[in-house]
């Protein structure tokens, strides 16, 4: 036998082996990830249910589980945002789920509902909402999240009824907002940090920072959120996101990155600090926001004056870093802002008293 046939013999018995090693790999990737999911088929509207297995999700059965979800209806309705609506799913007496509807047939809203897929699935973090599944039909897909029981850091601060009174019965006192600052930074230091590829979330602002049973911070809403390669410094995009925290130079640029969503906590910061929204009616009058407002007033020293009248008699030193912190993640240049793992280290050391205005 010459050479050429020999040379074609093995050829093609290494491509039979890597194809038949391709077949295998991918059996097991299937049977595995089949042992961590459960699928639920609805036969009359061409659903299909996934629940990531996890010892809450084992106890309940397909079928309470599929017919509660399709029963919602404006009576469970809890939110809404730019990406869809938000029902709470009641299951029984100890479990509920907050459950976001996008309705397909958008290209927007779809791709949407891959990207927290695809950026949720693996993901957790105690400062992070779950995702425990989802369910895609023809007509709309379902996100399956954690509920959270206090509702968003936003409404807290925020919502008032006709008489001017806060919807929350307690208000957010000096401790509870430093608590909630801290957690906040953790979740998103751990997207930017720990995830690979790097994870932007894009639209980080008091309404997607969600508060647990325990007042602890937890970032929700990916439907933004960008993968980024750790070798990579920007990801080019379309401008989105809430107008208020959105960095500078990202309407110049039209790039996403990690100092982009610093620059949105620096954002959230001076929301707990000053209890005030981003795009108040009264800095809009004087053709200013929020930001601009708080950094012409703070930098001359005298914090008292933007400060939540509601934070009376907090530990001043305290209330100046956490202003010194917000004001360096609202740098104009970038570069000059501090990474979310530098912003959660400068939080958790106002505790033990060490400056912050040195960074």
């Amino acid at each position: 036998m010459g050479k050429a046939p020999v040379i074609a013999f093995y050829i093609t018995i290494s491509c039979i082996a890597f194809v038949i090693s391709k077949i295998v790999i991918s059996v097991l990737l299937y049977r595995r990830w089949k042992r961590k999911h459960l699928i639920y088929t609805d036969g009359f509207s061409g659903g299909k249910m996934v629940m990531f297995r996890s010892p809450l999700i084992q106890s309940l059965t397909s079928d309470a589980l599929l017919k509660k979800t399709l029963k919602l209806s404006n009576k469970d309705i809890i939110g809404s945002g730019g990406f869809g609506t938000v029902y709470r799913l009641t299951v029984n007496d100890s479990t509920a789920f907050a459950v976001k509807r996008l309705n397909r047939g958008s290209a927007e809203r779809d791709s949407g509902f891959e990207r927290e897929l695809e950026t949720m699935g693996d993901i957790k973090h105690r400062n992070i909402v779950t995702l425990h599944g989802y369910y895609t039909a023809p007509q709309y897909n379902l996100l399956i999240y954690e509920l959270m029981p206090n509702g968003s850091l936003d409404t807290f601060l925020h919502e008032e009824n006709n008489a001017g009174r806060s919807l929350n019965k307690q208000h957010l006192d000096w401790p509870s907002r430093y608590k909630v600052a801290v957690g906040a930074a953790r979740g998103i230091a751990y997207l930017h940090h720990d995830c690979i590829p790097h994870i932007i979330h894009r639209d980080i602002k008091s309404s997607n920072i969600l508060l647990d049973q325990n007042m602890e911070a937890r970032v929700s809403d990916f439907g933004l959120a960008t993968l980024m390669g750790p070798e990579k410094t920007h990801v080019s995009t379309f401008v989105a996101g809430t107008f208020g925290y959105l960095a500078p130079e990202y309407f110049d640029t039209g790039r996403a990155t990690l100092k982009g969503d610093v620059y949105s906590f620096g954002v959230v910061l001076l929301e707990l600090l000053t209890g005030k929204k981003p795009m108040d009616e009264e800095f809009l009058e004087e053709g200013t926001k929020l930001v601009t407002w708080v950094k012409a007033v703070v930098q001359d020293t005298r914090e008292e004056y933007v400060l939540d009248a509601r934070l009376e008699g907090c530990p001043i030193n305290e209330i100046s870093n956490v202003f010194s912190i917000a004001l360096v993640c609202l740098e104009s240049e970038p570069s000059k802002r501090p990474t979310m793992a530098e912003v959660v280290k400068m939080l958790e050391q106002i505790k033990s008293e060490k400056v912050v205005k040195d960074y």
